[in-house]
């Protein structure tokens, strides 16, 4: 079985509360309720053999309806999800993007479960701007390391 991969883009903007960061809050009713570990890097699937960077900037394109953000990327490198998804994220500042105006694309499930009711739901329903210390206890916990890539490599600017 090929590997699963995605790709995405992390804004990122120095503000008076320090380093934010912009993440997504996964759609759908299994993330309705939940906060904590409910939020990810804007990313996507992608082919094994497919350029990752083009993936991530269609994947953006994609989940909010934007053009992905321009401006000198910072290569966080790839973590791996407990699903076993490998996961590649670049990051690059983008101070004005605004998620307010972010319109998902939408996936179809089941739903409720065994009802034969298929609903549609967006990918992501909702985006924000927060401090890395807070996005940090919201991100998906594989991909936390990639906060800590950034900081390091703003600190080694």
């Amino acid at each position: 079985m090929p590997r699963r991969a995605s790709a995405g883009l992390l804004p990122f903007r120095l503000s008076e509360l320090g380093l934010e960061v912009l993440i997504a809050h996964m759609g759908g009713p299994f993330w309705a309720r939940k906060d904590e570990g409910a939020w990810s890097v804007i990313k996507g699937e992608h082919e094994v053999g497919d350029d990752p960077l083009e993936a991530a900037r269609r994947e953006w394109t994609e989940e909010t309806g934007t053009a992905p953000p321009e401006g000198e990327l910072v290569a966080l490198g790839e973590v791996r999800q407990k699903s076993g998804k490998r996961v590649t994220a670049w990051a690059v500042e983008a101070p004005g993007l605004d998620p307010a105006g972010f319109v998902s694309n939408t996936f179809e499930m089941e739903w409720p479960p065994r009802s034969g009711r298929m609903q549609q739901f967006p990918e992501i329903d909702r985006a924000a701007w927060m401090p890395v210390e807070e996005a940090a206890g919201r991100l998906v916990v594989a991909q936390r390391p990639l906060l800590e890539v950034l900081a390091a490599s703003l600190h080694a600017r």
